[in-house]
């Protein structure tokens, strides 16, 4: 190097130098990717509300997992076919669902306060046209805003009710945490008020306590077994064996047992605990 290139160089050096010290160093920008930690803090990038890969179940099958399923033909009990779907499944048949037996489905609307399902509107219309009995959900992120302002997105974008026959009560799926903490952050006794919220906000926009989705297990953990929603919500419970198992606290039957995540219809797996005519009566409120 010539002397007259060190002198430049040493020169430039002394600027550079001397705009740190009047302004001070300025970071590089990174980059962010709101997926990649699944653990992040509210004071971090904010993870995303929603996604098709949230259903019901989704998450109770990670944590949980299938120990068998029932043999449809020699169920104790009437039981009546059915199944849920969302985003995940996108287009279905429902006209082959209804031929090989389905009599209601259940259809995920929303997430959160920031996500629907670019699916609903031809999954819920489509299931209605084909004879069955339809209801729409929503997957619930208790950390991410209170029960009242979730029902209210609910029930604006496809979770009301009518008296048709044809509609079932709204539902909540209330289950494992997607983007990380079990219970969502949340105690006990914050996650029965946060679900009791939602329930009465449900009720007074619709006139239908919702139907409550979860499993034996995560109820116990996260609402400490709470058993005061029995005599008012439905229970939908999940469980991927070949029996229903314990209930949670409070209900003394199922209405609906999700008992697998395949089977012969799209989506998951259900029975209604009873005969069309109760599956009706049902929707009649």
């Amino acid at each position: 190097m010539t002397k007259t290139n060190r002198l430049r160089v040493r020169t430039g050096m002394i600027a550079a130098t001397a705009t740190l010290l009047l302004f001070g160093a300025v970071a590089p920008a990174v980059a962010s990717n709101p997926t990649s930690d699944a653990h992040q803090t509210a004071a971090s990038t904010p993870l995303p509300e929603g996604s098709d890969e949230h259903y019901a179940g989704s998450q109770i099958m990670k944590h949980e997992g299938r120990s068998g399923s029932p043999d449809p033909r020699v169920a104790s009990v009437t039981q009546t076919h059915g199944m849920d779907v969302s985003g995940w499944q996108g287009t279905v048949d429902w006209n082959k669902a209804a031929r090989d037996g389905a009599h209601f489905s259940y259809v995920k609307a929303t997430e959160g306060t920031g996500f629907r399902n670019k699916d609903f509107a031809h999954q819920y219309n489509g299931s209605y046209n084909a004879g069955l009995i339809r209801g729409a959900y929503h997957f619930a992120l208790p950390d991410r805003s209170n029960g009242a302002t979730q029902a209210k997105f609910f029930v604006s974008n496809g979770g009301g009710w009518s008296a048709d026959g044809k509609t079932l009560p709204p539902a909540l799926d209330i289950e494992y945490n997607p983007y990380g903490n079990t219970c969502y952050g949340l105690s006990q006794s914050q996650m029965v008020t946060w679900i009791r919220d939602f329930s009465n906000e449900v009720h007074r926009l619709t006139s239908r306590y919702p139907t409550i989705y979860t499993s034996t297990s995560w109820w116990q953990t996260c609402t400490g077994n709470n058993g005061s929603f029995g005599a008012t919500n439905p229970l939908w419970v999940a469980r991927y064996a070949g029996s229903v198992g314990t209930l949670p606290n409070g209900w003394g039957f199922q209405t609906i047992w999700q008992y697998s995540d395949s089977g012969i219809f799209p989506g998951d797996q259900n029975w209604f605990n009873g005969a069309p005519d109760r599956l009706k009566a049902l929707a009649n409120g």
